[in-house]
């Protein structure tokens, strides 16, 4: 079980995977990529495959998180994230709801819940949410339906709530210093790792890029 600060600091860097840009290389050698690389947190996201298969990704996944000393939850899915011993589950405002969630993984399980408005985050953290998933904070081809956060609304929605907030959506090297001084906690990213040539590389340099925008997560802090 994960107090508030351990789990600030584990959604540093967080992965969430995508095997459509993984041009022919397997899942568990790129997301091992991101842990040499510096990875702080993974989500399997898998909302095409069957449930069975994300089950045996879920399980071929966990044992590598595990061993890296880096949590691993299962996007939707809280059956895969039960049989597999992932460390929890992410849920969508469409999906499982947080309570039933809870229900099914215990209480150590993180849940993260996604949110795009303060009432969202405010009532995910009502119902027992351990973090926050806010984005879309640019434009994104995994989401296109998304609507785009300016950093004001970002900061907003931080305030609004105690427990960690994670931001997603269109992130990489370029975007992620215009999250600096929003209190946001940890930066997901997608295809800035998974689409790179070398994705240790791109998360050495992404790890970097986020460690430096959150020592400013408060303005004119250090």
């Amino acid at each position: 079980m994960f107090d508030r600060e351990e789990l600030k600091r584990a959604l540093e860097l967080y992965a969430v995977t995508d095997r459509a840009w993984l041009d022919g290389r397997t899942l568990a050698a790129c997301v091992e990529d991101t842990l040499r690389g510096g990875v702080t947190f993974v989500q399997l996201r898998e909302k095409d495959a069957p449930p069975a298969e994300v089950v045996l990704r879920a399980c071929t996944l966990v044992p590598l998180c595990r061993a890296a000393g880096v949590p691993i939850v299962v996007d939707d899915d809280v059956e895969a994230a039960r049989i597999s011993g992932a460390d929890g589950v992410h849920i969508g405002q469409s999906d499982t709801a947080c309570a039933e969630a809870r229900a099914v993984l215990g209480p150590d399980a993180l849940v993260g819940v996604s949110a795009a408005s303060v009432a969202e985050a405010q009532a995910a953290e009502a119902a027992g949410a351990d973090y926050i998933g806010v984005g879309a904070l640019a434009s994104t081809a995994t989401k296109p339906e998304a609507g785009i956060l300016t950093p004001d609304e970002l900061r907003t929605i931080c305030e609004s709530v105690s427990i960690p907030v994670v931001a997603i959506g269109g992130l990489n090297a370029e975007t992620i210093p215009l999250l600096a001084g929003t209190g946001v906690d940890g930066v997901a990213v997608v295809s800035a790792l998974f689409a790179a040539e070398d994705i240790e590389a791109a998360t050495r340099e992404l790890k970097a890029i986020v460690e430096e925008t959150l020592c400013l997560k408060k303005e004119g802090g250090v």
